[in-house]
């Protein structure tokens, strides 16, 4: 049935971004793409503030929230807490599809299964921060049918979840860059975060007086598995606009992987509801998917070599 050389199988991709950046659009052309191509792929929304994700993949209405199953967020009573208070993993976080009840999960028409942590707007004044729904988004691991899906998770807009430790469980940080300043140094931002984590940098503890909890974040940040950063341009309207944030984007070694020209007909879906298929900027994905291959094979897992697969990838797939 699966019949891809499954290069991407296995890897969990974050997907991050400013707001407005077009971080949903891309993730939902780029698990499109891969179902396409033979990947069996699972989309986690944990975007606790954005809404709209089911519409774009062709859903009438989305799976419950996975932070109802979990027993709901400490802030309101629950048993989920926030992992900068408490860095312990989430119990029970390593899920079966086949146990899970129909209702927390959705498969798309395309085939991709949907998985939605929460949202904040849900939970009413004073529910407190949404740290809970992040610390799903480090632990959750999900089993189907297929032995190796390949997992993307869609964060909130912002650098706050990469703060809160979650680069400790994907395997590559994808970054959508619009035409913005903003864009170009979240991307930056995360480049240094990454690095930095891998050169053993360890996170701000002072607020914890359990000394437990200080090993346990500790130990998070050292077991971090993200490989590296890469970007998709988006919402491009002119050529120099994609050379100028290229080569800035170059001087830091941080690859591009495809270019998305700025579209109406996108707007307008995310505007009417419309799923997001059938559109010219497939293909588009279809070059983002090559690349991804070839640098997610490339790249080692974290040790003394890093920043030097980066280079190595040859970007002209």
């Amino acid at each position: 049935m699966f019949e891809h050389n499954d290069a991407l199988s296995g890897f969990r991709l974050g997907i991050f971004g400013k707001g407005g950046s077009g971080k949903s659009t891309v993730t939902v052309l780029l698990a499109n793409q891969l179902q396409t191509q033979g990947y069996a792929v699972n989309l986690v929304d944990a975007d606790s503030t954005n809404v709209g994700l089911h519409h774009a993949l062709g859903l009438d209405r989305p799976p419950d929230p996975l932070i109802d199953y979990f027993g709901g967020m400490v802030f309101s009573g629950g048993a989920v807490t926030c992992p900068v208070d408490d860095p312990a993993p989430l119990a029970g976080a390593n899920l079966s599809l086949n146990s899970l009840p129909e209702n927390y999960w959705a498969r798309t028409p395309s085939g991709v299964i949907l998985l939605t942590l929460g949202k904040i707007s849900d939970k009413g004044p004073g529910a407190g921060c949404d740290g809970p729904i992040a610390k799903i988004a480090r632990d959750l691991t999900i089993t189907t049918d297929h032995p190796s899906p390949v997992t993307l998770i869609d964060f909130k807009a912002g650098f706050e979840d990469s703060a809160r430790g979650v680069l400790s469980r994907i395997d590559l940080a994808l970054v959508v860059v619009d035409p913005s300043i903003a864009a170009v140094e979240m991307a930056l931002s995360m480049k240094r975060m990454i690095n930095d984590i891998r050169d053993g940098a360890v996170p701000a503890t002072a607020h914890l007086d359990d000394v437990n909890q200080v090993t346990t974040a500790n130990k998070v940040f050292s077991e971090t598995t993200t490989r590296d950063v890469a970007v998709v341009l988006n919402r491009i309207a002119t050529s120099s606009a994609e050379d100028i944030i290229c080569d800035r984007l170059d001087d830091y070694g941080v690859p591009v992987l495809g270019v998305i020209e700025h579209s109406e007909t996108i707007s307008n879906a995310w505007m009417l509801g419309e799923p997001l298929d059938l559109l010219p900027q497939m293909d588009a994905m279809e070059l983002v998917v090559a690349r991804l291959e070839s640098l997610c094979n490339a790249v080692p897992q974290p040790d003394s070599t890093h920043g030097q697969a980066t280079r190595q990838v040859e970007m002209g797939t």
